[in-house]
């Protein structure tokens, strides 16, 4: 139901009641002031049938459960003005099964707003709220540092048995102060919750905890925590299938317990201690590492995995000479490498189901000169149901041999048809020989090639596609807006006339009027 419908609503009800207001008992008979003309209820009669009918022109009586449903259906900050103007809506309030609490829902502006009044906002939206019924209970503290002595008292309020997702992040001046109390999963609420997400805390579970028998996703984002307890933790979540790890500091090793038989994802990323990660879980499909320091990587049986995303250094050999063994399933790719000092070699192993591979080779410096873009070929060979490829490989200073120095004579490589790659995007294409000599190998074999997008830059923000806000390109370094020139010169010269005329070819630049001085 729409916010204007539900106002109407609200409006039939309170004339009802202001109707009922105006008839008067006077001398055992009944009288009524609405003498408004052509209304249905002007008729003489009994005064009972008089009031029937009056409520039979007005909206009817809905059953408390029904005005529950419709309440909950309302965004939070319109749920709280119906409240504010109907009774029926109040007592709703006070079971609405959605409490989502911070700056933006509430109105407050994160600059300009007192934290106290913010915080006497909180107060008196869960005082009102009795805290039976929330399903879901999420309170995002960003900016706000003198949450912390509320807090105990707030989750008391919100958190009891039957709610199904608590979310608690809090700001980064809180992480030190508030640790999230164990007593808070009692155990009504280990037998209903299922989405757990906490950030800028600590938490420090024990056995004694007992077990979460729905919980089904843990989401922890600067949480102080150990390895150990974390591990406490896993052992009594059974039914978990989603587990994200970002930036927790304190666990060194990570031992993913073979109870977990329904895990399926896992992320851990920033985690800068981490050294070790030892997975039991036998059904893990997807697994994201973004930490370069882990020294000791196990993931027992991989023959379910479909989705793998990892950046380290060496990466793109390893995944070519390592993962079609051991992951033969895979369907989604992405490797990100700041350096490969080895060459991608040519291998008969094969990636029979892989449809989407990015691959990152990018520094904030110089990605190492004698890296041969043209060996990338390899993956290309070994895998026929590729879709999409998306090759990164932006510098700062371009420093390997340019297509424009030394013989202008390309490589070629034996043809090998690739029936099933449609969609090519390679970022910070630069004049490099061997970037060129791979992008016309992908012309002239990719048959089902249906769009080519060379990007001589990087960056999200670009004012001639309409998608940045303030209407300007990211900032470039100086060695970026020198190459770009020569990579778009390159183009037109060893690519443009190869473009078969079905293939849509895109090229970026850098704008003449955020970079002037880039030769645009």
């Amino acid at each position: 139901m729409g916010l204007l419908a539900l106002q109407r609503l609200m409006s039939l009800q309170r004339d009802r009641q202001r109707r009922h207001r105006q008839i008067r008992v006077q001398n055992g008979s009944i009288a009524s002031v609405d003498k408004r003309k052509g209304s249905p209820c002007q008729q003489d009669g009994d005064g009972d049938s008089q009031a029937a009918k009056i409520m039979i022109c007005s909206i009817p009586d809905l059953p408390e459960d029904v005005w529950r449903h419709i309440h909950a259906l309302l965004p939070l900050r319109d749920a709280a003005r119906a409240a504010c103007q109907s009774h029926a809506f109040l007592r709703s309030w006070r079971c609405h099964p959605i409490l989502t609490l911070n700056r933006n829902i509430l109105g407050s502006n994160a600059t300009n707003a007192r934290q106290e009044d913010f915080i006497c906002k909180i107060n008196r939206i869960l005082r009102n709220h009795s805290g039976i019924g929330i399903k879901i209970f999420k309170l995002q503290l960003f900016g706000i540092f003198d949450a912390c002595p509320y807090l105990d008292s707030w989750l008391q309020i919100a958190v009891k048995p039957g709610i199904e997702e608590l979310t608690l992040e809090l700001c980064s001046r809180c992480k030190i102060k508030y640790n999230v109390p164990c007593s808070l999963l009692s155990d009504g609420v280990r037998n209903s919750i299922q989405y757990l997400r906490l950030g800028f805390c600590a938490f420090r579970p024990t056995a004694e905890l007992g077990p979460l028998r729905n919980l089904t996703s843990l989401s922890l984002y600067l949480v102080r925590i150990s390895g150990e307890e974390l591990e406490c933790f896993l052992s009594n979540s059974h039914a978990l299938e989603q587990l994200d790890l970002n930036d927790c500091k304190e666990i060194i090793c990570l031992k993913i317990p073979c109870v977990l038989q329904q895990l399926s994802c896992l992320k851990v990323s920033s985690c800068f201690r981490l050294r070790v990660i030892e997975s039991k879980a036998r059904n893990l499909s997807s697994f994201c590492l973004r930490e370069d320091r882990v020294e000791h990587l196990s993931l027992g049986e991989t023959l379910q995995m479909k989705n793998l995303s990892m950046h380290r250094s060496n990466l793109v050999c390893y995944a070519r000479t390592e993962l079609p063994s051991s992951m033969p399933n895979l369907e989604a790719l992405s490797i990100s490498s700041h350096y490969e000092g080895v060459n991608t070699p040519m291998l008969p192993t094969k990636f029979l189901f892989l449809k989407r591979l990015t691959i990152s080779l990018v520094t904030g410096c110089t990605f190492c000169p004698y890296y041969d873009y043209f060996t990338l070929v390899s993956f290309l060979d070994a895998s026929p149901s590729l879709e999409t490829l998306i090759l990164d490989v932006a510098q700062e200073r371009m420093k390997h041999e340019s297509v424009f120095g030394g013989s202008p004579q390309l490589r070629q490589m034996p043809e090998h048809r690739h029936g099933c790659l449609k969609i090519v995007k390679i970022t910070g294409f630069s004049s490099a020989k061997s970037l060129v000599e791979l992008t016309c190998y992908i012309l002239k074999n990719a048959v089902s090639l249906e769009c080519l997008t060379l990007d001589t830059i990087y960056g999200a923000n670009r004012c001639y596609l309409g998608n940045s806000i303030l209407m300007e390109c990211d900032p470039m370094s100086k060695g970026i807006l020198m190459e770009a020139p020569r990579a778009v010169a390159a183009i037109r010269t060893y690519i443009e006339d190869k473009v078969p005329p079905a293939v849509n070819l895109t090229v970026l630049k850098p704008c003449s009027r955020c970079h002037a001085d880039g030769g645009f």
